[in-house]
């Protein structure tokens, strides 16, 4: 049986910005764009009428930003995955949002095929985080720490990764930095279908959304990924 393709709504005040991501996911296999918002105050709403499985959601907006309108998203049952899409390839805003729920994040000049293939991984329980982007995060995720109490964190991320089984923590670190699925079966011997419900696994002992909070998590307990 074909699977259902992944629905996906655009979310970004610029119009040029949802014509071109529009044009993108419109000639994609396996994708449909359901719906477009120019402002987060219009998400509600456009998640409610279209129901998608994907939100591609730009931080900066002048009414309602997409950090507010993620974060609203996160408390509703049964919510869309939300990536955030940026002019920046960290900041605090974009961390923020990783924290809060998102599944990660896309630079605006993605190349089309990429941002195609982060929907379908997202569809599929995956970070849309590639290996380089995800160490630039935690980069700046140090320096945004420098100076602060961290101690704190740190002590109970250790104590979370403590609470996995030997096999778990091997996963969490893989995921931690930024290896597909694909890449975790091959690295620990393991079929894909039991590294995706290892990381399930993972993501309900540890209590966390996606696999990009696993890899923050690494980094607070400041652990070898």
């Amino acid at each position: 049986m074909t699977a259902a393709p992944v629905r996906v709504l655009v979310v970004d005040d610029d119009p040029l910005v949802r014509s071109a991501l529009a044009m993108v996911l419109r000639g994609a296999d396996g994708v449909v764009l359901v719906g477009e918002a120019s402002d987060g105050e219009e998400v509600p709403d456009a998640v409610a009428r279209h129901r998608p499985d994907v939100v591609l959601m730009d931080i900066r907006m002048p009414r309602v930003d997409g950090l507010t309108a993620l974060a609203a998203l996160r408390r509703s049952p049964r919510a869309p995955e939300v990536v955030v899409l940026t002019t920046f390839d960290a900041d605090e805003q974009v961390v923020r949002a990783v924290r809060d729920g998102a599944a990660g994040f896309l630079l605006k000049d993605t190349p089309p095929a990429q941002i195609v293939e982060a929907v379908r991984r997202v569809a599929d329980g995956e970070a849309v985080l590639d290996p380089s982007v995800t160490r630039g995060l935690l980069r700046h995720v140090a320096v945004l720490d420098a100076g602060s109490a961290v101690d704190e964190r740190q002590a109970a991320a250790r104590a979370a990764l403590e609470g996995l089984s030997e096999r778990e923590r091997e996963v969490a670190h893989a995921v931690a930095r930024g290896l597909a699925n694909a890449q975790i079966a091959d690295e620990l011997f393991m079929s894909p279908a039991t590294v995706k419900a290892y990381v399930s696994r993972v993501l309900a002992r540890l209590a966390l959304e996606n696999r990009v909070q696993v890899a923050l998590l690494v980094h607070d307990a400041g652990t070898s990924a």
